[in-house]
């Protein structure tokens, strides 16, 4: 496999969109991170700038965020779990350890249920299985009223408002302004079209126990947009599930303690390594064929 050095802001056309994404590193199973609503690729750069270093790490722009096309298509969960699959076949990415925050979690869920063959590995960040109730919907669609008549504005300041551990307004000024910044390059269609496909998407909790592969939760104490506790359902739900909880963080546990969000998929990842070493082991007995597996 070609070395990944460099590589950043990468282009390919997949599911009648054009995909823009950074593909870092070395490694026969890549990590896969998706962002969350209504962030971009850039949200993941401490995880790249860690990883890249040991593990080839891919970061990609949901159509229409970021530098992703597609600012018409109706979009869904759905959609969006596709164009990752369809992702990963552009590439020739046969199996991903696949990383997802929020929404990205949602797609991951969602992928997994439909093309479980393409995962090795699953982490859920900062995520819920649960679909909006009738209440929760309602108030989608009052938000997506007031963005179409006022613009994204006021919305980006609530939202940011919420993700963010109380402390992090003081102590991280500079992450604030930049997560601000990204919420508010978003076009009112991009934002307006994300919320309906919030709004619309189905329940993955039913399928929970149908997850066989390693699966890592992680979530931060103070999240209040999906609360610790429905990373506790996940967790309970999933055999052989492990949770991890990182104090002083809210919705984006993974910017505001990025060294312990680091650490605690570092340590998923080294726990991977001997199962993968025993399927390797299973291929060669079967094949007499030994090919190098690198996490």
């Amino acid at each position: 496999m070609e070395t990944q050095a460099n590589r950043h802001d990468l282009t390919v056309n997949i599911n009648k969109t054009t995909c823009c994404y950074d593909d870092m590193g070395e490694g026969n199973v890549p990590i896969i991170f998706i962002h969350g609503f209504p962030f971009d690729k850039t949200m993941w750069q401490p995880q790249i700038d860690f990883f890249k270093a040991t593990k080839r790490v891919i970061a990609y722009d949901i159509r229409g965020f970021g530098k992703s096309t597609d600012k018409e298509t109706p979009v869904s969960i759905d959609l969006f779990a596709d164009d990752l699959i369809q992702f990963m076949d552009a590439l020739k990415i046969d199996k991903a350890v696949v990383c997802g925050l929020s929404m990205g979690g949602f797609i991951a869920l969602n992928a997994l249920k439909r093309f479980p063959e393409h995962f090795a590995a699953l982490a859920l960040c900062d995520t819920q299985c649960i679909a909006d109730t009738a209440d929760v919907k309602e108030k989608r669609y009052e938000r997506i009223k007031q963005i179409q008549h006022n613009g994204i504005t006021d919305f980006s300041e609530e939202f940011v408002k919420i993700i963010f551990h109380k402390n992090s307004f003081a102590d991280k000024k500079e992450l604030v302004g930049k997560i601000r910044s990204v919420v508010l390059s978003n076009s009112k269609k991009t934002v307006t079209k994300g919320l309906v496909a919030l709004a619309e998407r189905s329940e993955t909790c039913s399928s929970l126990g149908a997850i066989t592969i390693p699966t890592l939760i992680i979530c931060g104490r103070e999240d209040e947009v999906t609360p610790l506790t429905e990373s506790e359902f996940m967790n309970e739900h999933i055999k052989g599930a492990t949770l991890r909880i990182i104090d002083n963080a809210g919705h984006v546990s993974n910017l505001e303690q990025p060294d312990e969000f680091n650490k605690h998929l570092q340590n998923f990842l080294t726990e991977l390594i001997p199962v993968a070493a025993k399927e390797l082991e299973s291929v060669k007995n079967n094949s007499g064929v030994q090919n190098p597996v690198i996490l």
